[in-house]
């Protein structure tokens, strides 16, 4: 199953919010891409990603088929909506910026390098997928089974298919090399507990959902032989962008001298901003820390930080691993 595939109705994608009830939904519009990406119906880098180029060559296609005839100022505009919807993941902007070179050429020419970006990704995370699990091996040693802590979902779902760090551990089960997989719960979206455990049953791989609190007492406790997350920026100096709640798991693994690696395509990687502490931190509403199903669980007045990730130093990762190389950052 992709998450993304183009028709002539729009952008047909699966709705994450409704997870784990797999509905796919059709984008028409720059207004629906928009809100798609805000609302979290489309998440993860890669994903972002794609979505976004091919938001371009919908807003394109529909500019060449309106009355007014094709403009590429409109065109424009629409793609720097739709970069700007999410601030904090290199990918998305990455990929509208792909695609504008062919703005002036037309909306076919928009549209093959958008559906160029989508094949790439396909191919990128199946790359990350081996050369990730090559990796987990050599640092783990081979010979057993392992038990691997995951945070948020960077799996097929986070992705056009296949998936980044949850494709890692795909490649080490299809290998019998994976025992169990801890998930966190990943607040307060819960993307780990209603996304990545749908992918890990799929795939007939055994794991356990614990809260995002306990996931570094459990690795305190020795029951993990590696943590393994994905990424939504990378800066030149190596620090990670991910989910908030992965910064406290890198501590953990430090502590216990334990294996932190992030699988992320090129991408993710952002040369042009030196470290973490430039990256801004996407603050979302505080309704999705203080409700849950639409219920309050606070008292009125009170309020919520939401920050949608947080920040794991360089020194904290023992590797990045991308399509094409195994950066050691510590």
């Amino acid at each position: 199953m992709r998450t993304v595939e183009w028709t002539e109705a729009g952008l047909d994608v699966v709705d994450q919010t409704a997870l784990p009830q797999v509905t796919r939904v059709t984008l028409a519009t720059v207004d629906d891409v928009v809100d798609a990406i805000e609302r979290l119906v489309v998440r993860g880098a890669p994903l972002l990603g794609v979505v976004g180029a091919l938001g371009v060559a919908l807003a394109a296609r529909r500019s060449a088929h309106s009355e007014d005839g094709y403009r590429p100022d409109l065109v424009h505009a629409a793609a720097e909506r739709i970069a700007s919807a999410r601030p904090t993941a290199k990918n998305l902007r990455w990929a509208v910026t792909e695609v504008l070179p062919g703005i002036a050429d037309g909306h076919q020419t928009v549209l093959l390098r958008a559906l160029t970006l989508l094949r790439e990704d396909v191919e990128a995370c199946r790359a990350i997928a081996q050369r990730g699990a090559d990796l987990i091996t050599e640092l783990c040693g081979a010979g057993r089974p392992l038990t691997l802590h995951t945070h948020c979902n960077a799996g097929a779902l986070a992705c056009v298919e296949w998936g980044t760090a949850l494709g890692v551990v795909r490649a080490l089960h299809e290998r019998g090399a994976v025992h169990l997989v801890v998930v966190d719960e990943t607040r307060p979206l819960l993307q780990g507990a209603r996304i990545t455990t749908v992918e890990l049953a799929a795939l007939g791989i055994d794991h356990r959902v614990v809260v995002d609190g306990a996931g570094p007492s459990i690795i305190a406790r020795g029951l993990v032989d590696a943590v393994l997350v994905g990424a939504d920026r990378i800066t030149a100096n190596g620090d990670v962008v991910n989910k908030i709640g992965t910064y406290p798991l890198a501590l953990a693994a430090a502590r216990a001298g334990i294996p932190f690696v992030v699988a992320a395509p090129e991408s993710t990687v952002d040369a042009a901003t030196p470290d973490g502490a430039s990256v801004p931190v996407e603050q979302r509403a505080a309704d999705e820390v203080l409700t849950v199903g639409g219920t309050r669980m606070t008292p009125p007045g009170s309020d919520a930080w939401n920050p949608a990730f947080d920040v794991t130093p360089a020194d904290l990762v023992t590797a990045i691993v991308t399509e094409s190389r195994v950066l050691r950052t510590s």
